[in-house]
């Protein structure tokens, strides 16, 4: 078994790109010695000049002593052989994702190694149970995923294949935190976490621009700028490539048997055809110069005639910020039961449409406008009209709600907003893998914050919002589109019943 701490442990890293090179550079920082091997000749030699390269430019930042960059790099050995990896307490492969390549990678080391080394893969995307079941020992082999670039993502998530014995999880979990990182632990299951957990914030996205209820530019703003995302989903499409993102959509999607909440979207694919690959091809959802974004301009805000306002909200601290806004703006509220026959009616649903609301509230749906306060009225906020909104009383709208300087998005008619859908299909998806036991609730949202750079993990982002908000959001939008993506976990449902955390595990 796997000694983590022993002073002497050595580590073979096969596959010496960006991967390899980054791990090998955590190990040998770590104290560990590497054996760096690729079958590319001098595919090793060139990854072991670029981590020396990188240790000099530590160096000159202070961040890394001279003598400590010196002993780092004595650690690692290039190997012109995979024999060479004999005498390895552990190898760790980050060759190409492909199946019968890293079986038959593991089948060779199997006549290399000792009996008691650890046999890790970095798939991504990959069965870990598949690669190890053409191994005579399928017991010691376990998944060790990192993310790019490995040494600034401090996650690594441990998977446990199908006959992966307790042990190996228990060392590369041990081994994960002698490299500095924080390792999350996942069951052997399609996309893992954090592939898992980030299908919501794209796919969610897309929908919305397919339905035809904002711009992309627009969703972008939203979720940045309301919702706190650093990028929005589309500048993220754009960075990652769209030949990548696809791919892995469509993947999980059918890995997944065609689960309707991990749908891809026509438009991708659409783009892909096109070669609108993003940052890579210089034009994207965006389009690029020199490799930086060409910002799409906002629109510029109407000056709406001054009105009373109507105001009815599903909360009461809602209604009391609408009204709050109306005052600060000058204009007049209106009071009444029902609103007068002049009056702009404005309107804060969860989970409904403005029409709907509308509706429900028997107010004149040529003049409503519904506005998203799931994340209060500091924000960016979002205006949303029925199909037969007025233009005036629209453009009142947009006047009103921008008056104090605050930023306003306008959209199409759409059970959910942009920010309340999002949040609701990220926080789903995340009880969901709670709710499979794939991993920890703890382990969900530390995976989803440090590898994909969330403002918070999904859990605990469903606890500051309110589980039962969003179970309410889901409930609207499955009862609107009769869509099963919208089918609430029953680890929020049954949460939101009985009031209590989305981090609470079952006993």
């Amino acid at each position: 078994m796997l000694d983590v701490d022993d002073a002497g442990l050595v580590l073979g890293v096969v596959g010496t790109g960006v991967m390899g090179r980054g791990i090998a550079q955590l190990a040998a920082q770590a104290g560990i010695t590497v054996r760096l091997f690729d079958s590319r000749p001098l595919a090793a030699e060139e990854a072991r000049a670029s981590v020396g390269a990188t240790f000099d430019a530590l160096t000159t930042k202070g961040r890394m002593s001279a003598e400590a960059a010196r002993a780092a790099m004595a650690r690692l050995h290039v190997v012109a052989q995979e024999s060479a990896l004999a005498g390895c307490h552990g190898v760790v492969e980050a060759i190409v994702e492909d199946l019968r390549v890293k079986r038959e990678l593991f089948t060779r080391l199997e006549g290399i190694v000792g009996p008691e080394c650890l046999l890790a893969t970095n798939t991504s995307s990959l069965s870990v149970t598949a690669i190890a079941a053409t191994c005579e020992r399928p017991g010691r082999v376990g998944g060790f995923h990192f993310f790019n670039p490995v040494p600034l993502m401090k996650v690594v998530e441990v998977i446990e294949g199908a006959r992966t014995e307790p042990w190996v999880g228990e060392a590369l979990v041990a081994l994960a935190k002698r490299l500095g990182h924080r390792p999350v632990r996942a069951a052997d299951t399609p996309g893992f976490i954090v592939n898992h957990a980030g299908r919501g914030f794209g796919t969610e996205a897309l929908r919305i621009l397919q339905e035809g209820v904002a711009s992309f530019d627009e969703v972008d703003r939203i979720l940045r700028e309301s919702a706190g995302f650093r990028m929005g989903p589309f500048e993220l499409l754009d960075l990652t490539g769209l030949d990548v993102s696809h791919p892995v959509m469509e993947s999980v999607y059918e890995q997944f048997y065609q689960e309707p909440r991990f749908r891809p979207s026509y438009v991708l694919r659409q783009r892909l055809a096109a070669g609108l690959l993003g940052r890579k091809s210089g034009r994207g959802f965006y389009s690029y110069e020199e490799g930086r974004q060409r910002p799409v301009p906002a629109p510029r805000g109407p000056e709406g005639e001054r009105r009373p306002v109507w105001v009815a909200a599903d909360e009461p601290a809602w209604r009391d910020a609408l009204v709050s806004i109306v005052r600060a703006a000058g204009w007049f509220p209106d009071g009444g039961a029902r609103p007068s026959p002049e009056s702009l009616c404005l309107v804060a649903p969860l989970g409904r449409d403005a029409t709907t609301t509308a509706l429900a509230l028997e107010v004149d749906p040529e003049r409503t406008v519904a506005v998203d306060l799931l994340f209060g009225p500091e924000r960016r906020r979002t205006a949303m009209t029925t199909p037969v909104t007025r233009p005036g009383f629209r453009d009142s709208a947009l006047s009103l709600l921008s008056a104090d300087g605050t930023a306003v998005s306008r959209i199409h008619d759409s059970s959910g907003f942009v920010s309340q859908r999002v949040l609701a299909t990220v926080v789903n998806i995340g009880c969901d893998i709670a709710q499979q036991r794939i991993a920890s609730p703890e382990d969900i949202d530390a995976a989803v914050t440090l590898g994909l750079g969330y403002p918070r993990g999904p859990l605990a982002w469903g606890d500051a919002l309110g589980p039962r908000r969003l179970s309410k959001v889901l409930e609207a939008i499955h009862a609107a589109s009769g869509d099963p993506r919208y089918r609430a976990s029953p680890w929020l449902s049954r949460r939101a019943r009985l009031g209590v955390s989305l981090l609470t595990p079952e006993s």
